[in-house]
């Protein structure tokens, strides 16, 4: 009777988890191919304050278009790690036509070139168009490493906190990854975001099915080794 019971809630827990991971692969394969859908889209505007409340997990990744000036006096550096190994995210805040302000990463810079001077200079000067991903602020820091604005160090792009530590009143709330453009070799280099999901779902789900199947099995030997130990005796 114990042993039954034990094998029912065994068996019944794990097909639950595995039914829970096929609908959470069926919710990543969604995911994807909305993401895949956004990147490859026309851009549009960049969101505007009448739009800020309303941005969502929804939105990161819109290809969008923004038109202003930068404002490299105001540039800010977070660390990041990419294809050309250990550096920095450039941020530069861009002053649009509509008055309000966008973080813009303008792309990666190794450790030797976060001086203007030697990448050529600080950047584009005058009214710019700038064609990217919109993307979430990142308010927590790196892995077990906090942002730390009063020593102007930066682990994420968290745009709160550097909109604040550059003295922007009114930027928004998210920050755009710049496309590549046609200045090949050129620093900072842009278009380097990683768009990836994790999806292992599958192989938990087959996980969780084949542990619920082995409860089975191992419940049937125990069974028939009773009965036949019973039959010897």
């Amino acid at each position: 009777m114990a042993l039954g019971a034990l094998t029912l809630a065994l068996f019944s827990v794990f097909m639950a988890l595995g039914v829970w991971q096929v609908e959470r692969r069926a919710w990543k394969l969604d995911l994807i191919a909305r993401v895949e859908a956004r990147i490859h889209a026309a851009p549009d505007a960049a969101p505007g304050p009448d739009r800020w409340a309303g941005l969502s997990p929804a939105d990161e990744y819109r290809r969008v278009r923004l038109v202003g000036r930068f404002d490299h006096g105001r540039e800010t550096f977070t660390q990041a790690t990419t294809a050309y190994g250990a550096g920095y995210w450039t941020l530069t805040p861009l002053r649009t036509r509509e008055g309000f302000d966008v973080l813009v990463n303008r792309g990666f810079v190794t450790s030797d070139r976060r001086d203007p001077a030697a990448r050529g200079g600080p950047g584009p000067d005058g009214e710019t168009e700038v064609v990217g991903l919109l993307r979430l602020t990142e308010p927590h820091g790196g892995f077990l490493r906090a942002n730390d604005p009063a020593a102007d160090l930066w682990r994420s792009r968290d745009v709160a906190a550097i909109a604040a530590a550059r003295g922007l009143a009114d930027a928004a709330p998210y920050f755009v990854d710049a496309e590549a453009g046609v200045e090949r070799g050129a620093w900072p280099r842009p278009g380097l975001t990683v768009v990836a999901f994790r999806n292992d779902h599958l192989v938990y789900a087959l996980t969780w099915f084949g542990l619920a199947a082995m409860t089975l099995a191992g419940a049937a030997i125990v069974i028939l080794r009773g009965r036949s130990g019973a039959r010897d005796a």
